[in-house]
């Protein structure tokens, strides 16, 4: 890339360091767009990006060993650091044989679930020995920054061995009380199962997989909570009876006894997260959260998770948290206006109940 287009890009990533935007998008034949609070917003004043332009800004971002993936499989995870130190999270692919990239600015500072306004009671799993717990929600709706705080709350609360497994890594931990070993796919290790695997023999305690893919790293991730280690993971789903329904449905039938019974014994909770958009500005967290009890263990084991939503309503004196509660709470704090809060719920016939 020359000097004068590589001066270009690192405009490009000042405007969404300075704008606080959370994505970048670029594609040939458009204009470049960020994502701030939520919205897409071109920038008018910047030229349609060519061909070449995309060919350059992809020498920047990625070495010959991801372009040559890229190539072969037309998309490529991975991560970036800009002069500033500024880290985004990147995705390269192909669309209408036009390349397309996409980067997420990863904040520096790992916030607290206070900074965040997550709920309290996220403390209570953290503490854990032991158990699986699941961050889920649509793309783009904070599941890896709850799972970084999470994380990092453990680090600084407790002496533990904690590994990361990430396609890229994301958040950069540093070592506090806690140990961190941070292993990224490709660079550390050739592939999620050859990593999941291989942490059974370096003592650790606290496992975090930034995303299960395959069948095999579910077994392997419930496995690791069944034999005495804390457990965290994300999967694109909308709710916890969705998300345990998506972990049964990936095995074949003669496996999907058995992974309902190590799913009900080894998991502690499911927590959904989307993000709103807030009346004063910016974006406020909307959730629910499924803990894992007899009652809900029986279900699982019984194949009844449709029965997990009215578990979830009436059990609030055992910590659990209903979304449609928590959006009328929401409205009713004026956080939220009653339109986003029956945009974003899942039972609108509920909701009309609590408003």
């Amino acid at each position: 890339m020359s000097s004068d287009y590589k001066k270009e890009f690192d405009s490009l990533i000042a405007t969404v360091v300075k704008e606080e935007a959370s994505d970048l998008h670029l594609a040939e034949g458009r204009q470049p767009i960020i994502r701030s609070n939520g919205f897409l917003i071109p920038l008018s004043t910047h030229p349609v990006l060519t061909r070449q332009d995309m060919k350059n800004i992809l020498d920047e971002l990625i070495d010959v060993s991801k372009k040559e993936i890229f190539l072969e499989k037309k998309e490529v995870d991975f991560a970036y650091y800009d002069n500033n130190n500024a880290r985004f999270r990147g995705n390269a692919y192909f669309q209408m044989d036009k390349i397309s990239i996409a980067l997420r600015l990863v904040p520096k500072k790992i916030k607290t679930f206070n900074e965040l306004k997550l709920p309290d009671i996220l403390e209570t799993f953290i503490n854990k020995q032991q158990g699986f717990f699941l961050i889920v929600g649509p793309t783009g709706h904070g599941k890896s920054t709850t799972m970084a705080s999470m994380i990092e709350e453990i680090n600084l609360q407790r002496l533990e061995h904690i590994i990361t497994i990430e396609d890229p890594v994301e958040f950069i931990f540093e070592s506090k009380k806690s140990i961190i070993d941070q292993r990224e796919v490709l660079q550390d290790t050739p592939d999620f199962r050859t990593a999941l695997h291989g942490a059974f023999r370096q003592d650790i305690d606290v496992l975090m997989i930034g995303e299960m893919r395959t069948p095999d790293d579910i077994s392997t991730a419930v496995t690791a909570a069944e034999t005495g280690h804390l457990v965290f993971s994300t999967m694109h789903t909308n709710n916890a009876a969705q998300t345990i329904e998506r972990i049964i449905d990936s095995f074949d039938t003669r496996q999907q006894t058995q992974i309902r019974t190590q799913l009900a014994a080894s998991l502690i909770g499911i927590f959904s997260q989307r993000l709103i958009p807030r009346i004063s500005g910016g974006l406020i967290p909307a959730v629910e959260l499924l803990i894992n009890n007899s009652a809900v263990a029986n279900l699982i084991r019984d194949n009844r998770v449709h029965e997990i939503g009215l578990v979830i309503e009436t059990g609030s004196d055992q910590g659990m948290i209903d979304l449609n509660r928590y959006l009328s709470d929401l409205v009713r704090a004026g956080e939220i206006t009653i339109e986003n809060a029956y945009l974003y719920s899942q039972n609108q016939k509920g909701l009309d109940k609590m408003l």
